[in-house]
């Protein structure tokens, strides 16, 4: 289909609205059972990187900002510098961690992917995707789809310590 199509699509405005120019996609929240578990899979197995902590003792419970960032981004360290920068980033995770749930017994969250259906997944793009199943692999990361499952032989779902799933794809044209 073509983009034109696409556009023309049932629904899609003809042109984005004057008024949302500078409007960015700034973040997708989750809601996570253990946070070290969670900041560990986040920042080690796919790279993000842990830009603010904010704590609410009073409510019980912790947000957490991550993003992946290009090599050499510079975080401003002034906590209101840093805060603005970051609501004008795009692609920004948001893990909410209520606390005392790392103590609960067994899922605290729903995933999404099961009935009643709704919340999917991340997505994770890598510029090898092979090398990426294999570290992986490696890591002993659970999947709830390999490269080599199913159809769709281009993409990989790996799941994080909630059983939320992460798409991933790749960045680069796939050889062959």
């Amino acid at each position: 289909m073509s983009l034109k199509d696409i556009q023309q699509q049932p629904g899609v405005a003809a042109q984005p609205p004057a008024e949302t120019a500078g409007f960015v996609f700034n973040h997708t929240m989750l809601r996570v059972k253990d946070i070290v578990k969670s900041l560990d899979f986040y920042t080690r197995v796919l790279g993000f990187r842990l830009l603010d902590q904010r704590d609410f003792p009073e409510a019980q419970f912790s947000l957490y900002f991550l993003a992946l960032l290009p090599a050499g981004t510079q975080v401003p360290t002034d906590d209101a510098e840093r805060r603005v920068w970051m609501a004008g980033i795009p692609g920004v995770l948001e893990l909410t961690h209520n606390h005392g749930t790392e103590t609960q017994e067994g899922p605290v969250y729903h995933d999404g992917n099961s009935d009643p259906r709704g919340f999917g997944h991340i997505c994770v793009s890598v510029p090898d995707i092979h090398a990426a199943c294999a570290r992986f692999d490696a890591l002993e990361v659970p999947y709830q789809k390999r490269l080599e499952d199913g159809r769709m032989k281009h993409l990989a779902f790996i799941k994080d310590p909630d059983g939320y799933w992460v798409e991933i794809i790749s960045n680069t044209p796939l050889a062959g």
